[in-house]
């Protein structure tokens, strides 16, 4: 059954109660309560995923919203509050006249995707903005060697001389995240710069099909693939959890480096699959692959979030939260990430076609898995 967007709006915001789970007495309050003070916050991008979330938290306690775009892509979610902000246009390739001689309390990098775009914003912005939050990446950690993931750790800044060419891409992605990290703290200050460096982020919103993929199969029922071991560990952070501590660590300027990662405890893929399957009524017969050349051979290593115990993925699920919990992240239950992103899911923010892509496309896992489990049932009898 569809829901409308104004459905979907008032069940997020119903949902938005449930972020006291796990949270402190002063933690709760922070979360309740409006900031007492008014902030004029930039965010650089804020049309695509995170950035309606953060709009719709900050207007909620009472904040002034700007957000600098191209102007091209329309809000899916919560599009009835982008009327209550102001639109900045430009282009932060070679355009960021908008933004000139204009004072925010603090700025939030959402679109970083090149370190030049963050050294130009990060100049520019220096004498006018108090704080300059980016946000990064749990990638700037590749490869995931060993379990020490606190924000200590050193990132990766340039491409290693033996890097494979199938790793590349993944190499280049940290570097930016890394390099666009030193260009904020280099400009800013380690004082007035906050690094966010998120992990695998689901929820309402999700531009990719990673966690409602997991959704759409359970609902499906029947023979069911949980790829890796039974001790195996995953990580994600509700989109909601990840931008409302990001507005909180503004209110309160607590610069710094955080480790953006959730559930706030040790959890296996199975207890993971088996939270998602307590919210649909349908039988479904687990079948365990746990064999990495297999698995890696029919093409399974790269369904997340799970994340397979490849060598150089091994502590990619191990990031440390301690110091955010502690600066005040907070985080819903599995549950509640699962009804909001169900609720969005068939909302009128997802077209049918996406919908069906997800369950029939042509790279659809989906259409794979009678083939796969039956080469897994002759494999397991040599």
């Amino acid at each position: 059954m569809k829901n409308s967007r104004r459905d979907f709006l008032g069940i997020s915001i119903m949902l938005g109660l449930s972020s006291l789970v796990n949270a402190s007495p002063i933690n709760g309050l922070m979360n309740i309560f409006p900031s007492e003070k008014k902030l004029k916050i930039l965010i650089l991008g804020g049309t695509s995923f995170l950035g309606p979330h953060q709009i719709a938290y900050a207007l909620k306690r009472g904040h002034e919203i700007s957000i600098f775009s191209r102007g091209k892509t329309k809000p899916k979610i919560y599009s009835e509050l982008f009327s209550k902000i102001e639109h900045l246009i430009g282009d932060r390739e070679n355009n960021l006249t908008a933004l000139k001689n204009r004072k925010w309390d603090v700025v939030i990098d959402n679109s970083g995707r090149k370190t030049k775009w963050t050294e130009d914003t990060a100049k520019l912005l220096m004498d006018n903005v108090e704080l300059y939050m980016y946000t990064s990446s749990v990638s700037v950690y590749y490869p995931y060697f060993g379990d020490d993931f606190s924000e200590t750790r050193k990132v990766v800044t340039e491409m290693p001389k033996d890097a494979a060419d199938n790793e590349k891409r993944t190499y280049e992605y940290g570097i930016m995240k890394a390099n666009s990290e030193l260009a904020a703290i280099q400009t800013f200050g380690k004082d007035r710069a906050i690094i966010v460096r998120p992990h695998l982020i689901v929820g309402p919103g999700d531009p990719t099909d990673r966690f409602p993929y997991w959704l759409a199969r359970i609902e499906k029922g029947g023979d069911l693939i949980i790829p890796g071991g039974t001790d195996e560990v995953v990580q994600y952070i509700d989109v909601r959890d990840l931008t409302e501590w990001m507005i909180r660590l503004a209110e309160n300027k607590v610069a710094g480096v955080f480790n953006g990662a959730g559930p706030g405890f040790a959890l296996t893929t199975n207890a993971f699959v088996h939270g998602i399957h307590a919210n649909y009524n349908v039988p479904i017969n687990y079948v365990q692959i746990d064999d990495v050349n297999f698995l890696s051979e029919n093409g399974i290593i790269g369904i997340q979030p799970w994340v397979i115990q490849l060598p150089k993925y091994a502590g990619m699920s191990k990031a440390d939260t301690t110091k955010a919990i502690a600066s005040g992240l907070t985080y819903r239950s599995l549950s509640d990430t699962v009804n909001a992103t169900k609720t969005w899911w068939y909302s009128d923010a997802v077209s049918q076609e996406r919908r069906d892509n997800i369950l029939i496309g042509e790279r659809s896992f989906m259409r794979r898995e009678k083939e796969i489990l039956e080469k897994w049932n002759k494999f397991k009898l040599r």
